[in-house]
């Protein structure tokens, strides 16, 4: 038996005392043992350890496997994705932890008695979920490393399957070199010589080429491309709404193919003015190129737009998609556009969307910095990336050259090609050349890690075209299910005011949430600037402790017009702290109207005279934002006996004309809601906070549900649910690729495919 260590764990995650299984106990730490000889105590989980995410924490706890010869895996938790406040505890453990179960199967015999290597391993880390100022951390609440088996040693921990792991990049190389027709040994041994490592030292072996080979060939791009286009054909039909273009090359193979639904279309009239376009994923299996477009509603989430799949990666790829999207917005362009650092795409942009402000995602930029200039750099690379951070959040354009030239001379970089060519285009990163373009904070870090996120969820390099479609419509619809659950909370939210000036009062009953709290941030420091005139309507504002420099600002009162030389409102849409603190030195004690953007507004996208306007928007989504008024409703008349009286008032008297208005046949009712017309249920459902979550409205089946996407109805309300794996089957029935006057005579199997 392999020797450890073992931490008690002290508290639970509320504080309370732990129940005796979650208590472990503490044992001295031998002087040899496995874990003192290959790993340093820097290495060592410990109590109160603190992660920033849960994959912080399991890479983290995975690297420390790896180094005392073993591997782990994610065990229990406690809460769900989406529901509460989500997951609030994780267990992991060893990988041989547990005891095989012998499962039965479908035809009720048990399965074969097969191998298995666990034997009840008790090593385990567990992480609970804290929020301490409102910032979530994970910490490490309980540790123990004693195993009841033999530890691996260093050249065979790496054959375990969890690392055994073969990453996006090298996935795309060994498609690029089963192309050309080499072998898996070759494969293999060229990458070693690229990646400069000892022969049989790469995380995967000859076996998981041959697998990854193996499911590139069960895939039939011909068929699948059929279904794809069918797929969306169905769609169309189902909805006029939905949007797809595709173009066939001249072998009749599917070339590109875009589309968009209903629900993006509209959002994207509300918030299209910024937009991300990522092309940074592939699907390895069909050996095309993934584009979503995105953006970020009033609520500061993330909103699906469009996406595309191109064949190739170059300008007249790039163009089609541009114009496909175009169409699909009845032609209107976004204000500006983010992206990943594509030269192709910047010359397409520049063609296809010449009003548009093109800029490159920084975090792209970020991720090149360690291949690029850490080992030219050694030890003063830290050092460098800081001061690079430094130049790139400046304000000024004249400070960025200026420190720019000073950088490039103190690092002796004058020559490098990627700091020559991350000059030549720093109009298109550099955050002094972008702040008088609004981006609606999408380069920011935090967004960025959110739209990645969102695209994570229904990114899978294994799949099939036609389900791709659905697990994008899928997560789109949960999306926007979790989006509205998170509106009706935040208006049950009374709103909390830091600093209780007219200008806050003011912008608290306008904007939303998420763009009151941006606000909110520059009101709490304006008042740490000093203001001075120094001409007609023109103001220096600098901090208190800067004796000289600052932003100019400029106000006219008469005409309510008023800027600042750091173009935050012109970045952001909030105004800046230099501005609002002009503002209050001068008695405005309200924000002008042209300063409280549209796109920020509580109203945005979610008035009455917007559903009343759309005749062709889902009867479930209706019903679902009738939840949220009435959900809202509830809490703003238990306040006092006067307003409790005046909705009792109001609600009879629309029940009352509501049942004066004819009622449809049955058969009419195609979604199947039906509700008793002399009842309104609603049982409140409230949370250790005292917080009304959700309600029922005589059908429990209709409330909005969250965690992982299960079940989804349709655009017309046809329920899908159970569907998914076999639709592609039944809908493509009457396909034959030899016959089809679409991919007739297009042989794509295997051997054409020139690799396999």
């Amino acid at each position: 038996m392999s020797e450890g260590i073992s931490v008690v764990l002290e508290s639970s995650e509320n504080g309370t005392d732990l129940s005796q299984d979650d208590i472990g106990t503490i044992e001295e730490i031998p002087e040899e043992t496995i874990l003192s000889r290959q790993t340093s105590i820097n290495l060592v989980p410990f109590i109160g350890q603190r992660f920033i995410s849960q994959e912080a924490a399991y890479e983290f706890y995975c690297s420390f496997a790896k180094q005392c010869g073993f591997s782990i895996r994610r065990h229990r938790t406690r809460g769900k994705d989406g529901v509460g406040r989500g997951v609030t505890r994780r267990d992991f453990t060893c990988h041989r932890g547990g005891y095989p179960q012998n499962k039965p199967s479908d035809d009720g015999k048990m399965q074969r008695n097969r191998k298995s290597s666990r034997c009840g391993c008790q090593a385990y880390l567990r992480i609970v979920k804290r929020a301490d100022f409102d910032v979530p951390e994970w910490r490490v609440t309980g540790f123990s490393n004693i195993h009841n088996h033999e530890l691996l040693k260093a050249n065979e921990v790496r054959l375990l399957p969890a690392y055994c792991t073969i990453s996006p990049d090298d996935k795309s190389r060994i498609c690029m070199y089963a192309k050309a027709g080499m072998s898996v040994r070759q494969m293999l041994r060229l990458m070693e010589l690229e990646k400069g490592i000892k022969l049989g030292c790469l995380p995967f072996t000859e076996i998981d080429v041959r697998n990854l080979l193996q499911s590139f060939r069960n895939v039939d791009r011909d068929i699948d491309a059929i279904d794809l286009i069918a797929m969306c054909k169905r769609l169309k039909d189902e909805n006029h709404n939905f949007k797809y273009e595709f173009k066939i090359d001249s072998n009749n193979r599917l070339e590109h193919i875009a589309w968009s639904y209903s629900s993006s279309i509209q959002s994207y009239e509300a918030f299209g003015d910024a937009v991300v376009f990522d092309t940074t994923h592939r699907i390895d299996a069909y050996d095309m190129l993934l584009g979503i477009w995105l953006g970020v509603d009033n609520n500061g989430m993330a909103c699906f737009f469009s996406c595309t799949l191109l064949r190739d990666e170059n300008m007249h790829s790039f163009s089609w998609a541009l114009r496909a999207f175009l169409s699909f917005m009845k032609g209107k362009a976004p204000q500006t556009l983010l992206t990943d650092h594509n030269m192709w795409l910047k010359e397409a942009i520049a063609v296809e969307m010449p009003e548009t402000k093109h800029a490159f995602c920084i975090w792209h930029i970020l991720s090149k910095f360690s291949d690029w200039f850490s080992i030219l750099l050694e030890s003063q690379y830290d050092e460098w990336k800081a001061e690079f951070h430094r130049l790139y959040n400046l304000e000024m354009v004249e400070e960025f050259e200026e420190g720019w030239r000073q950088m490039v001379d103190k690092y002796g970089l004058r020559v490098n090609k990627h700091i020559i060519s991350l000059y030549s285009l720093r109009t298109f990163w550099a955050l002094p050349f972008l702040r008088r373009y609004f981006f609606a904070g999408l380069t920011s870090t935090c967004q960025s890690e959110s739209i990645n996120a969102f695209i994570q969820r229904f990114l899978s390099a294994q799949s099939q075209l036609d389900c791709l479609v659905e697990q994008v419509a899928d997560v789109v619809d949960f999306n926007d299910r979790a989006g509205a659950k998170q509106k009706m909370q935040r208006k049950l939210q009374k709103m909390s005011l830091k600093t209780g000036s007219p200008i806050e009062s003011h912008a608290a009953t306008v904007l939303t949430p998420y763009a009151l709290s941006k606000l909110q941030d520059e009101l709490v420091l304006a008042p740490q600037y000093a203001s001075f005139l120094v001409d007609e309507d023109c103001f220096q504002v600098r901090h208190h402790t800067q004796t000289d420099g600052g932003c100019k600002v400029l106000w006219v009162p008469c005409q309510e017009h008023i800027s600042c030389s750091c173009h935050l409102f012109e970045f952001s849409g909030i105004l800046c702290r230099h501005v609002l603190r002009v503002m209050s030195i001068n008695n405005c004690f309200h924000i002008p109207d042209q300063y409280l953007p549209a796109r920020w507004r509580g109203n945005s996208l979610s008035s009455i005279n917007h559903f009343r306007g759309t005749t062709n928007r889902d009867q479930s989504e209706r019903i679902q934002y009738l939840e949220s008024m009435v959900s809202t409703l509830i809490m703003e008349s238990i306040e006092t006996d006067e307003r409790l009286d005046a909705a009792c008032e109001q609600v009879s008297m629309a029940l009352s004309r509501i049942k004066t208005l004819p009622r449809p046949a049955p058969a009419v009712n195609d979604m199947g809601y039906s509700y008793p017309s002399d009842s309104l249920i609603l049982p409140e459902v409230e949370d250790t906070d005292g917080i009304i979550h959700g309600f029922t409205i005589a059908n429990p089946h209709d409330s909005m549900a969250f965690g992982k996407p299960k079940e989804r109805m349709a655009r017309d309300g046809t329920d899908l649910s159970r569907k998914r794996r076999q639709f592609s089957g039944q809908l493509c029935v009457q396909y034959d690729a030899s016959d089809c006057s679409l991919m007739g005579g297009d042989n794509l199997g295997a051997d054409a495919l020139g690799y396999l």
